[in-house]
């Protein structure tokens, strides 16, 4: 594995997306190759489009684990500032450069977008390698908090979602506000989640009469 750093603050990730656009040449290119060139902020950029269906108040089923579990690897990466471990096979399978190059590209317009909003603020929560490991920790939770199984329950989903996303661009443009705001979601849907699975419990594992005993609390 690979030790990988944050990138200097004064970069935006708009300008890494494109110069890693442009270092993807020929006609295919490695995961590995891939991995060395966009570094943790990539992934995690990656990882906030994956969190992006969960936005809807209600998932379909078993998406969580089918996306969730990437972003484990992701928050794993973050949390011992290495590159994910992938099979050798998997890191030498070659992919379309122009498939490549089309992605990096709508990331790099996407970015442009909501670099106005989002900027290299409060560096010292993301600035040291004990502040990474504590973001790394919570994005952690907050997908094994977004796998949990409560199907069909509304915002069971969505809250770490939405924790997901702020953590990750957070980290990845270096604003400690938008991680701050992270913390906050992440801890209200640990909070949340938590309430849901004590009732799913107590109603014997029946999720529609957990829901109607969380109702009857809110009420």
């Amino acid at each position: 594995m690979t030790a990988v750093q944050f990138r200097n603050p004064e970069k935006r990730l708009s300008v890494a997306l494109a110069e890693t656009l442009r270092a993807v040449t020929g006609h295919a290119v490695t995961l590995r190759e891939l991995l060395g060139h966009v570094g943790e902020q990539g992934l995690l950029v990656f990882c906030a489009v994956l969190a992006a269906p969960f936005l809807f108040p209600v998932s379909l089923p078993f998406m969580s684990t089918a996306l969730g579990l990437p972003m484990l690897l992701i928050g794993f990466a973050v949390t011992l500032n290495r590159v994910p471990w992938l099979p050798e096979r998997l890191l030498d399978h070659a992919l379309p450069a122009a498939t490549v190059q089309q992605v990096l590209a709508r990331l790099a317009r996407w970015a442009e977008r909501v670099e106005h909003l989002i900027r290299p603020r409060m560096l010292g929560l993301t600035g040291s390698a004990w502040i990474n490991a504590l973001n790394g920790g919570l994005l952690l939770l907050s997908v094994l908090l977004l796998m949990a199984p409560l199907p069909l329950v509304p915002l069971a989903n969505t809250l770490p979602g939405i924790a997901i996303m702020l953590l990750a661009i957070g980290m990845a443009e270096r604003d400690g506000i938008v991680v701050l705001c992270g913390y906050v979601v992440a801890m209200l849907s640990a909070a949340y989640i938590g309430v849901l699975m004590a009732l799913v419990i107590y109603a014997g594992m029946n999720v529609g009469a957990a829901i109607e005993a969380l109702q009857r609390i809110l009420a």
